[in-house]
C-alpha cells in the first residue's frame, strides 16, 4: 500500500438556541429549520427538519470518512421554505488545521452569516514576474507579468461542475488595471496557462540598490488581484473566490511562483454580524498518514499473537485496552484487525475468561464496561449488521411511518390520548420485534453464535451450581447490548437514516426496555415482575405470557448458542442495503446533453440493484448482484460531473453520479461487498466511455476491448468486510503514541510490583492496570516500545513536515509572504 493519508469526522449536531432574523419578524415563530455539513461547499449530510422551534434541538450524529482534500468543515442552519427556497439563518465554518483543537469537545459557536461572497473553496497557482521593457529610446518603464496556470477544487454550481474564468487586476491607489481569461467549460480544476502583462511606471529617483523599481510610496498599497467566478451564461455570474497578491513580493526577486488558497471577496465582512444564535456542535477529527504495509508487520505481528500469550494481560492487544481504557474507540481497531486474521473468537475467549475469574456473583455477569464487553459489542455491531436489518428494520420502518402513540405512563399522556389504545399499539409492536428476534437464529452470524457457545460453556464452568448463568451470559449481550440497543437508537446500527422525534422516541424507550426484560426473561426464575417500580409497567407486562415468552427465549439462546450447526440458506427476504436519489445517465445515448442524465431512485440489496422513477415505484431494471463484474470510479472528464461511478454488467456500463463525494464513496463500498466474489469480476476496467467509436481513456477502437486500468483489488469476503489492516493498525499505533504518558505509568507498575513482589495499594495509577505477571507484561511493552519507535522512525522518513510555503500541499493563505 503507498502512503497516503486518511481523514475520519465523527460530527455531532446537538441543538440550536436563539436563532436570529431570517427575513420578516413575523416569521420567527414558524421557523422550521434544519442543519447541514458541508465540505467545502459541498453537502454531505443533512438533518431532519425540526419544526417551528428557536432553539431546535437537532440530536443527530454522522460518521463518514472524507474522500477528498478540504479546507473547511461547516455546519449551515437553514429556515424551511413552503414556496420558496430553503433561506440560511447562519453558519458555522472550521478550518482544516483548527479541527485538531475542537476535536473531542462540546462547545457553542456562534453563528456567522452567509454571504454569497464569503462561500469559496479550492485554490489558484500563479506565476509573477517583473522585467525592464526595452523601447526605441532605451529601458523604459517596469513590466510586471503574471500568469494564471491553474485551479484546483472549484465549488460546484447547482450541483454540477462550474464554468470558470478569471479576472486579474494591477490594483494600487491611482490605477486599477483589469484583465480577463477565457472561459473553461465544465470543470472545477480549470487549467488556463494565461498570461497578463502590467506596465509599472519607473521611480525617478531610481537606485540599483535594489531590483524593485516602483514608487517607494506605492509598495505597500500595489497589489494583483485575481478573482475566480462562474459564467454564468445568460443568468448571473457567480463569485468563487480571490486572492491579493502584493507586488513587493518582487522586492529581492524578480520572479514569484506559488498556491494561494481563494478567500471571501474583501477577505470577509469585516463589521459585527447580527446575533444569529448558538450552535451545539461535537467534532471528534483524526487524520493518519497510512505507511506501506511492510512499515506495520512487527505492530501487526505482535498484536495477532495476544490470544496465545499467557497471560492474557500480558499480551499487546489487552495492553492496549489498559492504556487507553478511556478511549472507547480504541477498541475498534483491535477488533477489525483481529477480526480480519480470524484471531478475534479466541482472544474474545481469553479476556472474557480474565473477566469470569474476576466475577464474584452470577447475577452481574458481563455488566460492566469492561474490554471483553466493549470487544464483544464492537464485534456484535460490526458482523449484524445485515442481521439486523432483516430482523428489525421492517418493524422499525413502520414504526416511523405510522407514528402511532405509545405512551402508557399517565402522566405523560397528552389531551386526547387513549391509554387502552396506546397499550395495544405498543404491545403490537413489542410483539413483533420479540417475534422476528426469537425465529432469526437462522440467521444469527456464524462468528457472533462462535462468541455466545464459548461465553455459555465458561459461564456454567464459572458457576456451576447456578443452572440459570449459562443464559444470562448469552442473553446480556444479544437482547441488553445488541437488540436493545439497536431499537433505542437505530440511527446508530444506519437501521434509520436520522434521529426519531421525541414521541417516536419514546415509543421506541417503552419497547426497548420491554425487550430487556422479555429477553432477561429466559435467564431468570418466575414471578419477577414486582421488581418493576412503575405501575404502568407492570401492568402492561401482566398481558405478556410469561412461560410462554421463557421458552420463547431459551429455544433462541439455546438455538444462537449450541454445537448444532445451524442449516441456513441466509434471509428469506430481499435486504435493503441502501437507497436514495441519484443522477443516473439514459443508456444509449449520445455523451453530450443534459437530457441524457435523469433522477432516479436506486436501490441495493443482497440480491440486486434496481433503480426506479420515483421511490416506491415499480423498478425500471433490475441487475442481479452476481452479474456485477465491477463497481469503479469514472473520470471527472468522461461527463464533465464529479462524484460519478460504473457499475459494468453484462449489459452497458451503468453510469451513476451520487450526490455527494461521501455517497459515492458509500454507494460503491456496499455495491463492492456483495459483488467482489462474482466468478466473472473483471481484472481490468474502463476510467472513462466509449465514445464517438473509441474508449476515451485509452483510445481503443472495439467497445469489447479490455480494460486499460486495473480494477481495484477485491478482499476476501471475510463477513462481506472491508477491513484495511494498515489503516487500522496505524491507528492503534496513533492511540499509543497518544497514550505515550501512560504507557510509561505501565511500566513503572511493572518495575515496582516485581521489586516488591507485590501490588503497591498506595499507588491509585497503578491500580488501573491489570498485571497478572509483572515480568512477562514488561517484556510486551518493551517489545511494543521497540516496534513503536521503529515505525514513528519511518514516519518521521516518509513526512515532510517543513512542505514549502507555496506549495500545492500547502498553498498561501492570506494576502501575500511577508518579507523582510
Amino acid at each position: 500500500m503507498c502512503l497516503e493519508d486518511l481523514l475520519e469526522a465523527l460530527a455531532k449536531v446537538c441543538e440550536a438556541k436563539n436563532l436570529g432574523p431570517v427575513s420578516a419578524p413575523n416569521r420567527q415563530r414558524d421557523l422550521c429549520t434544519f442543519c447541514t455539513i458541508s465540505l467545502d461547499q459541498e453537502e454531505v449530510f443533512r438533518t431532519k427538519v425540526f419544526d417551528k422551534s428557536l432553539s431546535p434541538f437537532y440530536g443527530e450524529d454522522f460518521f463518514f470518512e472524507i474522500p477528498r482534500p478540504f479546507q473547511y468543515l461547516s455546519f449551515y442552519i437553514y429556515a424551511k421554505g413552503s414556496f420558496q427556497r430553503d433561506l440560511p439563518v447562519g453558519k458555522v465554518s472550521i478550518r482544516k488545521k483548527d479541527l485538531y483543537q475542537h476535536s473531542g469537545k462540546e462547545q457553542w459557536f456562534s453563528l456567522q452569516p452567509v454571504d454569497p461572497n464569503s462561500e469559496v473553496q479550492g485554490k489558484v497557482h500563479l506565476e509573477m514576474r517583473l522585467s525592464e521593457l526595452i523601447t526605441d529610446n532605451g529601458p523604459g518603464c517596469q513590466q510586471l507579468l503574471v500568469r494564471i496556470i491553474e485551479c484546483q477544487g472549484l465549488p460546484l454550481i447547482s450541483g454540477q461542475n462550474c464554468d470558470p474564468y478569471a479576472t486579474v487586476a494591477l490594483v494600487g491607489p491611482s490605477r486599477s488595471d483589469h484583465k480577463k481569461t477565457k472561459v473553461k467549460k465544465k470543470t472545477s480544476d480549470p487549467h488556463f496557462e494565461e498570461t497578463f502583462s502590467f506596465e509599472v511606471t519607473r521611480s525617478s529617483s531610481y537606485s540599483k540598490k535594489s531590483n524593485f523599481q516602483v514608487e517607494e510610496e506605492d509598495i505597500e498599497k500595489l497589489e494583483i488581484k485575481v478573482d475566480l467566478w462562474n459564467n454564468g451564461n445568460l443568468a448571473q455570474d457567480v463569485f468563487l473566490g480571490e486572492t491579493r497578491v502584493s507586488i513587493k513580493i518582487l522586492r529581492n526577486e524578480n520572479f514569484h511562483k506559488a498556491w494561494y488558497l481563494l478567500q471571501p471577496k474583501g477577505n470577509g465582512n469585516k463589521h459585527k454580524p447580527d446575533d444569529l444564535g448558538s450552535l451545539r456542535l461535537k467534532v471528534n477529527y483524526v487524520e493518519d498518514t497510512v505507511l506501506p504495509s511492510s512499515c506495520y508487520k512487527p505492530l501487526c505481528n505482535l498484536l495477532l499473537k495476544s490470544p496465545d500469550v499467557k497471560p492474557i494481560s500480558a499480551s499487546a492487544a489487552h495492553i492496549l485496552g489498559d492504556i487507553c481504557r478511556e478511549r472507547y474507540e480504541a477498541v475498534l481497531p483491535l477488533v477489525r484487525l483481529l477480526l480480519h486474521h480470524n484471531r478475534l473468537v479466541p482472544f474474545l475467549t481469553a479476556v472474557a475468561a480474565l473477566e469470569l475469574e474476576n466475577t464474584q456473583e452470577a447475577n452481574t455477569i458481563f455488566r460492566g464496561n469492561s474490554l471483553a464487553t466493549r470487544c464483544i459489542d464492537d464485534m456484535m455491531k460490526i458482523v449484524g449488521k445485515s442481521y439486523l436489518m432483516g430482523t428489525l428494520k421492517p418493524v422499525l420502518d413502520e414504526i416511523f411511518d405510522s407514528n402511532k402513540s405509545c405512551e402508557i405512563d399517565p402522566i405523560k399522556l397528552k389531551e386526547g390520548d387513549n391509554v387502552d389504545v396506546n397499550k395495544e399499539n405498543l404491545q403490537n409492536y413489542v410483539q413483533k420485534i420479540f417475534s422476528s428476534i426469537t425465529q432469526s437464529s437462522a440467521s444469527c452470524p456464524t462468528l457472533m453464535c462462535d462468541v455466545f457457545r464459548s461465553l455459555r460453556h465458561m459461564a456454567s464452568k464459572r458457576f456451576p451450581v447456578d443452572p440459570h448463568v449459562q443464559y444470562s451470559a448469552v442473553s446480556s449481550f444479544v437482547f441488553l447490548r445488541f437488540f436493545a440497543v439497536a431499537v433505542l437508537s437505530p440511527h446508530s446500527f444506519q437501521l434509520r437514516p436520522h434521529h426519531p422525534d421525541p414521541e417516536i422516541s419514546r415509543t421506541l424507550t417503552l419497547i426497548s426496555k420491554t425487550i430487556q426484560t422479555l429477553g432477561s426473561w429466559g435467564s431468570l426464575s418466575k414471578n419477577k415482575l414486582s421488581s418493576f417500580k412503575e405501575t404502568f409497567m407492570y401492568d402492561f407486562f401482566k398481558s405478556f405470557q410469561e412461560d410462554k415468552c421463557i421458552e420463547k427465549v431459551k429455544k433462541f439462546l439455546d438455538e444462537i448458542s449450541s454445537n448444532v450447526n445451524k442449516e441456513s440458506s441466509g434471509m428469506e427476504d430481499a435486504l435493503i442495503l441502501k437507497e436514495g436519489e441519484v443522477q443516473k445517465r439514459a443508456q444509449g445515448r449520445k455523451r453530450i446533453g443534459k437530457r441524457n442524465f435523469k433522477k432516479r431512485w436506486l436501490r441495493v440489496t443482497n440480491r440486486e440493484l434496481s433503480y426506479h422513477k420515483h421511490r416506491g415505484k415499480e423498478a425500471l431494471c433490475i441487475i442481479d448482484v452476481k452479474n456485477i463484474r465491477a463497481v469503479e470510479k469514472l473520470d471527472e472528464s468522461a461527463f464533465n460531473r464529479k462524484n460519478m461511478f460504473q457499475v459494468v454488467h453484462a449489459e452497458k456500463p451503468l453510469y451513476v453520479q451520487a450526490g455527494n463525494c461521501v455517497e459515492a464513496c458509500e454507494w460503491m463500498e456496499v455495491l463492492s461487498q456483495f459483488s467482489r466474489c462474482n466468478e466473472r469480476r473483471l481484472a481490468n476496467f474502463h476510467p472513462s466511455t466509449y465514445t464517438g467509436g473509441a474508449w476515451q481513456c485509452c483510445k481503443g477502437l472495439s467497445d469489447r476491448a479490455p480494460g486499460c486500468k486495473p480494477c481495484t483489488t477485491p478482499m476476501l469476503a471475510n463477513l462481506q468486510l472491508d477491513i484495511d489492516c494498515d489503516r487500522e493498525t496505524e491507528r492503534i499505533f496513533s492511540l499509543l503514541t497518544c497514550n505515550d504518558g501512560k504507557f510509561q505509568k505501565m511500566e513503572d507498575a511493572c518495575a515496582s510490583i516485581a521489586v516488591y513482589q507485590g501490588p503497591q495499594r498506595e499507588q491509585d495509577e497503578y491500580s488501573k492496570f491489570t498485571i497478572q505477571d509483572p515480568k512477562e507484561t514488561f517484556q510486551t511493552l518493551k517489545q511494543l516500545r521497540n516496534v513503536m519507535e521503529e515505525l514513528q522512525t519511518q514516519h518521521d522518513r516518509r513526512n515532510d513536515p517543513t512542505a514549502k510555503y507555496g506549495s500545492l500541499g500547502n498553498p498561501i493563505v492570506g494576502k501575500s509572504i511577508q518579507t523582510g
